[in-house]
């Protein structure tokens, strides 16, 4: 699985895939590790399961609790699982929209009002270069035209 992993480059949607079977295999481990570490109160594998659904989605309905050490920590690590699924996708889904944001941000750069401001921004810095550097000059130089001489007055 880890060459797999290696080769194939993380999309969102693998990603996403990764997450899922994480999650569910942690339940699923739960489920069996609460059915096996508490009979007392887990007394088959399908009330096991049914807990650990409840206590991934952060639901708890409180019909089946765990009472001993083992069932409560099989219970936080299945908890914090959970959690931390909703985390994922809610930063996944984040993720996404930022990204078709700046997409449709990039589009917009390739408008045709914004090549043609990007024009004439060229064409005014060309203009005031030819503009610097015929002020500097000498009269007769440059493209302006020459000042004129002040009658005596």
């Amino acid at each position: 699985m880890s060459r797999k992993l290696e080769a194939a480059p993380l999309t969102a949607r693998r990603a996403a895939g990764l997450i899922s079977m994480t999650t569910l295999s942690l339940t699923l481990v739960g489920a069996l590790l609460a059915f096996l570490l508490d009979r007392d109160d887990f007394s088959s594998v399908g009330i096991a399961m049914w807990w650990a659904l409840q206590t991934v989605t952060t639901v708890g309905y409180g019909d089946f609790v765990p009472h001993n050490t083992e069932g409560r920590l099989i219970g936080s690590v299945v908890m914090l699982g959970g959690v931390s699924f909703v985390a994922v996708v809610t930063a996944a889904i984040a993720a996404a929209l930022v990204e078709a944001a700046r997409r449709r941000a990039g589009a917009a750069e390739e408008h045709p009002l914004a090549v043609k401001l990007d024009e004439i921004s060229a064409r005014l810095e060309r203009l005031e270069g030819a503009l610097e550097r015929g002020s500097g000059s000498e009269p007769g130089e440059g493209s302006g035209p020459r000042p004129r001489p002040r009658p005596p007055g």
